[in-house]
């Protein structure tokens, strides 16, 4: 994010955010389906060689081909050799992003954030305790397969709602007289945080619970489809608007966003399993539901 904040104008800079995060979920969403081949034909360490293989080749590819995107003279770097001619140590406190979370603004929209995720993980990681479980599905490849659809939905999602808000900003911009206001961006996260996100892990609940065999199982897919393409719809703006208010710290503020997210769901997941097992799938999707949409207000 703080790359796509240096080459991107105003305007454009919520479609490349829809793209980037469109990449980044996309994986997560395909991962159970190839883990789970790899898993059932071959073995679960397949996947460790492969991860191993694709973060050396990740590294190269960024050290040798990744252009450095600060402007001239604006880096810390830059700036410490223009005063004192050489280089000299610099301690770096790896926490000191976090202080960001300081600002209502940042803080509110990572909660936001986290708690639309919550919706995703609550139908992902139980998948085959619930979906596999209610359909009978047991191939590890097949349960994988149940994510495709929610990665689909980020793939689509990402960047229509990234473009969205791009043109929420040339609009509300031209109706104030070239006054740009940044939370005009986040216009385009409301159909996403308020229907789609908790309907649709809402309708899981419903149809896990009461809708039994392929009608069942096609409409939960529906609402996993839905799902994803909610949760991008909030997150694809969210980050490009973290980058139009905090321009010169976009690569700290978009580390202290997914910081704060990835530490509280870290610790929601753990009650995932114990949620299902003691109030039931719908008792608990409506709570998690009603959750996001608390989110949302």
């Amino acid at each position: 994010m703080g790359v796509i904040g240096d080459i991107y104008k105003l305007e454009e800079r919520g479609a490349a955010a829809g793209i980037f995060w469109g990449a980044v979920l996309i994986g997560p969403a395909f991962a159970p389906m190839i883990g789970g081949i790899m898993t059932h034909y071959y073995s679960w360490r397949v996947m460790q060689y492969g991860l191993l293989s694709f973060g050396i080749l990740s590294f190269t590819l960024t050290y040798f081909l990744q252009p450095e995107t600060s402007q001239p003279g604006a880096r810390g770097v830059d700036k410490v050799l223009q005063a004192n001619g050489k280089v000299s140590w610099v301690w770096l406190n790896p926490f000191e992003s976090l202080a960001l979370l300081r600002s209502p603004n940042v803080l509110l929209l990572a909660l936001a954030g986290g708690l639309v995720l919550l919706t995703d993980y609550f139908i992902l990681v139980p998948i085959a305790f619930t979906l596999g479980a209610k359909y009978k599905i047991s191939n590890e490849a097949l349960i994988g397969a149940l994510c495709i659809p929610v990665g689909v939905g980020n793939f689509i999602g990402a960047p229509l709602t990234g473009a969205l808000s791009d043109r929420m900003v040339v609009k509300w911009r031209k109706k104030r007289g070239n006054q740009w206001v940044p939370e005009d961006r986040l216009r385009a996260t409301t159909l996403g945080a308020a229907v789609f996100v908790p309907l649709s892990i809402l309708l899981c609940g419903i149809l896990t619970t009461y809708v039994d065999g392929t009608p069942g199982l096609i409409l939960n897919c529906l609402c996993l489809f839905m799902n994803g393409l909610g949760v991008d719809f909030v997150l694809s703006p969210s980050a490009a608007y973290n980058v139009d208010i905090l321009h010169d710290h976009s690569a700290e503020v978009t580390a202290a966003n997914m910081a704060f997210r990835n530490g509280f769901m870290s610790i929601c997941v753990a009650f995932i399993l114990p949620m299902i097992n003691h109030l039931g799938i719908l008792v608990t999707y409506t709570i998690v539901a009603l959750v996001a949409w608390w989110g949302f207000v």
